[in-house]
């Protein structure tokens, strides 16, 4: 299941996009935005230097010189500072709201740009360049990089660039030979924030492309559930995820100690330069008779200056990790594809009549451009004519609709329409005149109503209805509670084959093409069914070029033309009568391998060791009786008028549930479940808050430091030379702490949250692997929805349980230190003070938001609008046969407008917010040293006191708000914590996990279905089964027949234990299968599907996954020759190495089925479920592959479903599912018998119909 393509990724990922080019896709509005925010930017950058400035004033103020009138000198200061609150907040509220506004406009315009690019781009596009899981993670994580880089982050880089720029120039203009002398530090400053920036890039992306990984192996898995259960492949699927998620936490961990390496790097550089001014500073006051205020001033300015270039690191990592993003996105949005459905140029033809001509075709697909699938190949199909392609699977059939479609162009030769190549007609108008119903059928997960109405935009009520009757859908569609308006599931899951096949029946209908192509279009529906299908699809295909793929003969005898295909060439043509005239021609001998393998399957029957013992046969022909029709396997639970049903059918499948969430959403509870699960790293933790708290004396101790040394420059030359080396001393001493503990911290709790996410992810992936079926069956459970969960709710967590305890400990020791300063120096002082500490704190509270982004949560905000992308991304033949690309890019960014709209509220208040943090902080300011020169001038407080009571405090409270503003989630994370532990606590119906239960020491393989009522979870009020009754002994091959959605597929499903009966129960051997051990239990049975699951790896992988087991190249090959795929696996340029391709979009059906078969086979198993395993084979695969049936059903016991009763003539019993029960029972020639007998009534459909 190991996706591929991950080397590839990492080459790409490297590459960058020019920082401009990030702005390409900006509007004029977007431009005037940027303009304004800008400039507001910048003016707001100035405010700090100039705050520097006016501090310079103030020391001056309460310098010796001015004790006398001290309250009026500082009033003045104090009331510039109130003039620079005013521009400040002003400025603050333009620069965060402009850029917000402007960058949620963008990020939402190049989601929509790089879905209509990735919609518009030609099939091969998708065969070998990208996959599903690819672009949704580009869409949902690399956007959000792209927005980070693009909104606030741009105005808070500006805004520090000014204050790097005016903190410069306030201290060249102040005093410029200290200015040159502390210009030394400044190329320090930036060499380390540039190389943190890098190495922190690498580390973040390597991260990413691993999450990346794991979030593949979520979507192959949930999307694929059935199958991995089916193969017990669950520890298989978590194991690979584990391995994804060890590489995050060791990238992680780098991660911590590089940014805490950077930041104590950047520290000690600070303080050194802080001593050197110190030191310096006081030289310049005894030798040229600078005052004090004037080395504040330059040393303020200089290094808010150089601070600035350091805070600018989280800005110059979003930058890049945008660029970094920016690069695959805009190299898809700019890539011209070689076949474009938007591209309105073409001819359209006015008097168009359906000529079809394929003219000397050489083709190979993309992604195999070595295996050469037509050479030479020229077919025509005149118009309003009937042309069916047969052939072996894998002969070049579904190619032909391929080219027709123009999914793909050939290499040489062309494909004409009315004698015009297609290159040179609109596509657009092409494939609106073309209709396709694809072998396996493809739904949105939507309505289907809105499932039909792909098929013609603006489609009345009474079309739609119609295109129903006529798919022979509009019966099963009455019985839904909800009608149109159900819900069809992810991938339709929640409707049957034929079901769905009924759906895309009527979408193309709806359409009323001119050129009708049918792959296999009515394989999966049962006998009734398809002679309805058939004949609505005779219907309209009067008058209409119809080209028809077909395994089964019978449904191409009346074809106007059969061509038959073989290994790409046409080697055969002619209506039916005519060819089999030529008893040694290929369609002949086609015929002839159908024809025995009927005969065949029929002479079985008579053979008297495959008949039942005089007891069973006494009850084999037992007709019962009917009970209420049961209806089909739809939910009805998004439908409009089902609001009050979806709430209940919502709640009752979780009501077992809502105790653990309640508990999980207490706070305290949280912390303590999230505390207990962080148990294993109790030593890394200590050491950790350890570092911590030494870290969150730092900023309090740089106050004082920074206090005494403005004392210092007031005192006698004498005193001043050797204090002022000290307190240099001191600064340096204070860095190369910074440079120890810091890192450590940032090492110690990286690598402790790591292992908690690590470990949280890998147990909620291991509870949702195990839940049971019907969980899945839930919308809200989607592989899209759990791998959001498993990604952003893990992350959440991993902030309030790995950093937020660390800065915990680190805002407790700044305070403490901080409050324990000021106390000491005045007490009276720093009680005022304190009162108006809020303003400082609400302002760095602001400014450590804005480096975070505000924009953080815009994952989360697209997750539904992903979900309509990945149906689109998923189904992209579909999206294009339909000509749906319109509709899908309208549906999303429907989708996004409610998102967008919040970002852009929520840039407004933040705005607001942010300006009047800046505002808060200068008036603090101006009232602080008022109150402090109050007291002065009351002889309540020394000169030193105040400046050691403000800048303690004020550190303090800038070192505490830092560390709060990182918490300041507490609720999302709470919820968060509450929806992991939602699905850690819930306890699955039916899980495979547990190694509880019994095992048989000898399987003989009786199954007894007895008295079984059931309905499915997600659809309470349908009834599927009424006291079914079924047995089926071992060693016999039991079929089960009837309509579409009778429950044939539901048997095997409760087999399987994907679910449990509401009442009754199943045995095997006489034992309950709720008390046997799941996993065992699932070893025993072997499953292929009706339409088979493949992994995106390679065709050996895909076999294998049939073993738990080490699984030998001789077991594969072998398994491979008895499902007759070894010789079309051979013919590969990569044999068993070729990668099947995304939900196995590389193989034809035939293929697709042949490996699932396979791995079916490799299992070895007691019991096999065949649900119509050889629907998607040729005659003479269906013959070889039958063969191997037989000789593995051999001693097994076999249920096989079937629509296609000549499949199942020589089973031993035939069992007839009829309204919820079994309604006719016993071998073929005794069902036949009974008079207006169900089974006969199918057979007798089945046989008009062929």
């Amino acid at each position: 299941m190991a996706p591929a393509g991950g080397a590839g990724g990492a080459a790409a990922a490297a590459k960058r996009v020019p920082m401009y080019r990030l702005f390409a896709f900006a509007d004029r509005r977007d431009a005037a935005l940027m303009a304004v925010s800008a400039a507001a930017a910048m003016a707001n950058g100035v405010a700090m230097p100039f705050l520097a400035f006016l501090v310079g004033d103030l020391v001056d103020a309460f310098g010796p010189a001015h004790r006398a009138d001290l309250v009026h000198a500082v009033s003045k200061v104090a009331v510039r500072f109130v003039y620079l609150a005013l521009a400040s907040g002003v400025a603050g509220f333009l620069q965060v709201s402009c850029w917000m506004v402007t960058g949620e406009r963008q990020a939402a315009r190049i989601r929509g740009l790089y879905l209509e690019t990735i919609l518009r781009q030609d099939i091969s596009f998708f065969d070998v360049e990208t996959s599903t899981g690819e672009v949704i993670e580009r869409m949902s994580s690399d956007t959000v990089l792209i927005q980070d880089a693009i909104g606030e982050k741009v105005g808070k880089f500006l805004q520090l660039v000014s204050t790097f720029l005016g903190g410069f120039i306030i201290a060249f203009t102040r005093g410029w030979l200290l200015s040159l002398v502390m210009l030394s530090s400044i190329p320090p400053v930036v060499a380390a924030a540039a190389v943190m920036s890098l190495v922190l890039s690498k580390l973040s992306n390597r991260s990413q492309m691993a999450y990346a990984e794991a979030g593949k192996v979520v979507e192959q898995t949930i999307g694929s559930i059935r199958t991995v259960i089916s193969f017990t492949g669950e520890s298989r699927a978590i194991s690979e995820y584990k391995e994804h998620l060890k590489i995050s936490y060791k990238s992680a961990v780098h991660q911590g100690f590089a940014g805490g390496l950077g930041v104590g790097s950047l520290l000690l550089i600070v303080f050194c330069s802080y001593g050197l001014a110190v030191w310096y500073g006081a030289k310049l006051i005894i030798e040229k008779g600078y005052t004090g205020g004037y080395i504040i001033n330059v040393l303020m300015a200089i290094m808010t200056g150089a601070m600035a270039l350091g805070q600018s690191s989280p800005c110059l990592t979003a930058f890049a990790s945008g660029q970094i993003a920016a690069h695959k996105m805009f190299a898809t949005i700019y890539r011209k594809p070689e076949i474009d459905a938007s591209d309105k140029s073409g001819l359209i033809l006015e008097n168009f009549v359906g000529n079809v001509e394929l003219k000397d075709v050489h083709f190979s697909y993309p992604a195999r451009p070595e295996q050469l699938i037509f050479n030479g190949f020229s077919i025509t199909i005149p118009t309003g004519m009937t042309v069916a392609l047969v052939g072996e699977s894998g002969s070049g059939k579904s190619t032909v609709i391929g080219l027709v479609e123009r999914f793909y162009d050939p290499q040489s030769g062309e494909v004409l329409l009315d004698g015009v190549n297609l290159k040179q007609l609109n596509l657009s108008w092409v494939r609106q005149k073309i209709g396709l119903v694809s072998q396996e059928p493809i739904l949105f997960t939507t309505t289907i109503r809105e499932n039909i109405e792909y098929g013609k935009k603006g489609a009345t009520e009474e079309e739609i209805r119609i295109s129903t009757v006529l798919a022979n859908a509009a019966k099963f569609i009455d019985k839904l509670p909800n009608g149109l308006d159900t819900m069809v599931g992810e991938h339709g899951t929640q409707l049957s084959g034929g079901q769905k096949q009924r759906i895309a029946i009527a979408r193309a209908i709806l359409k009323n093409p001119s050129i009708l192509l049918l792959d296999e279009a009515t394989s999966a529906l049962d006998a009734e069914s398809e002679r309805v299908v058939q004949d609505a699809l005779n219907n309209i295909m009067v008058n209409r070029t119809t080209i028809v793929v077909a395994h089964r003969l019978s449904t191409v005898k009346n074809a106007d033309t059969i061509s038959v295909l073989h290994r790409g060439q046409l080697v055969e043509q002619g209506p039916h009568v005519e060819l089999i005239k030529d008893p040694d021609g290929a369609y002949s001998q086609l015929l002839r391998l159908q024809e025995v393998n009927t005969k065949r399957e029929g002479s079985h029957g008579d053979d008297s060791s495959r008949l039942q013992s005089a007891s069973d046969t006494a009850n084999s022909a037992s007709q019962h009786s009917s009970i209420k029709p049961s209806f089909g396997r739809s939910m009805s639970r998004y439908s409009p008028q089902g609001g009050r049903r979806r709430n209940s059918q919502t709640f009752s499948l979780h009501e077992h549930e809502t105790k653990g969430v309640d508990d999980a959403k207490s706070g305290k509870n949280v912390i303590r479940r999230l505390l207990y699960l962080h148990k294993p790293e109790i030593p890394i933790l200590l050491l950790g808050c350890t570092a911590a708290a030494a870290n969150g004396a730092i900023l309090p101790v740089f106050g004082m430091l920074l206090s005494s040394a403005i004392n210092t420059f007031y005192e006698p030359p004498q005193q001043l030379r050797k204090d002022s080396v000290f307190w240099a001393e001191m600064y340096v001493i204070l860095g190369v702490i910074s440079i120890f503990v810091i890192p450590l911290q940032y090492a110690l709790f990286n690598m402790a949250g790591g292992k908690l996410i690590e470990r949280i992810r890998a147990v909620s992936f291991s509870r949702v692997v195990y839940q049971e079926i019907g969980w899945f069956d839930d919308p809200l459970n989607s592989s899209a929805a759990i791998g959001s969960r498993l990604s952003g709710d893990a992350a959440s967590v991993k902030s309030i349980a790995g950093d937020v305890l660390s800065l915990i400990v680190q805002s407790i020791s700044t305070a403490v230190v901080g409050i324990v300063i000021a106390m000491i120096s005045n007490w009276k002082l720093a009680c005022i003070v304190l009162c108006f500490l809020p303003c400082v704190i609400a302002q760095s509270y602001a400014q450590t938001r804005l480096m975070r982004g505000f924009g953080a949560d815009a994952k989360e905000m697209y997750e539904q609008a992903s979900t309509i992308a990945t149906d689109a991304i998923g189904n992209i033949r579909t999206v294009a046969s339909f000509c749906a690309e319109e509709k899908i890019i309208e549906s999303y960014r429907k989708k996004c407008e409610g998102p967008v709209r919040q970002g852009v509220r929520q840039g407004a208040i933040s705005g607001v917010g942010y300006g009047f943090s800046f505002a808060l902080l200068f008036c603090f300011y101006a009232i602080s040293f008022y109150v402090g020169a109050c007291f002065v001038h009351n002889g309540t407080a020394e000169v030193g006191q105040v400046f050691r009571v403000f800048f303690a405090l004020t550190m303090m409270a800038v070192g505490v708000s830092q560390s709060s503003s990182l918490a300041r989630d507490f609720a999302k994370v709470q919820n968060a914590a509450a929806s992991i532990f939602k699905i850690i606590d819930r306890k699955s119906k039916i899980d495979a996990s547990h190694e509880v239960g019994t095992t048989l020491e000898a399987v003989e393989g009786n199954i007894e279905l007895q008295h079984v009522s059931f309905k499915y979870p997600a659809r309470t009020d349908v009834q599927i089964f009424r006291d079914l009754c079924l047995r089926i002994p071992s060693g016999k091959t039991v079929a089960l027949v009837g309509e579409s959605g009778s429950g044939k597929s539901t048997v095997i499903a409760l087999i399987e234990r994907f679910y449990d009966p509401d009442s009754g129960g199943i045995f095997l051997d006489g034992v309950d299968l709720k008390t046997l051990k799941l996993t065992w239990l699932r070893q025993q049975i072997g499953l292929v599907g009706q339409e088979p699951v493949l992994f995106n790896d390679t065709i050996r992988a895909n076999i294998a996954y049939g073993k738990m087991e080490q699984v030998s190249e001789d077991e594969i090959v072998a398994v491979a020759k008895a499902a007759n795929a070894d010789r079309f696996i051979s013919t590969l340029p990569n044999g068993y190495d070729t990668s099947v391709g995304e939900r196995g979009v590389q193989l034809s059906g035939g293929q697709k089925q042949r490996i699932a078969i396979a791995r079916a086979i490799l299992k070895n198993p007691k019991l096999l479920l065949l649900d119509e395993a050889t629907s998607a084979l040729d005659a003479e695969s269906e013959r070889m592959v039958q063969e191997a049936l037989d000789r593995v059903t051999v001693g097994r016991t076999t249920v096989v479903v079937a629509h296609r009763l000549s499949t199942i003539t020589a089973a031993d019993k035939i069992a007839v599912v009829k309204n919820g029960v079994v309604a006719e029972e016993g071998q073929h020639e005794q069902l036949l018998r009974l008079p207006g007998g169900a089974y006969a009534s199918l057979v007798a459909l089945q046989s008009s119909s062929s």
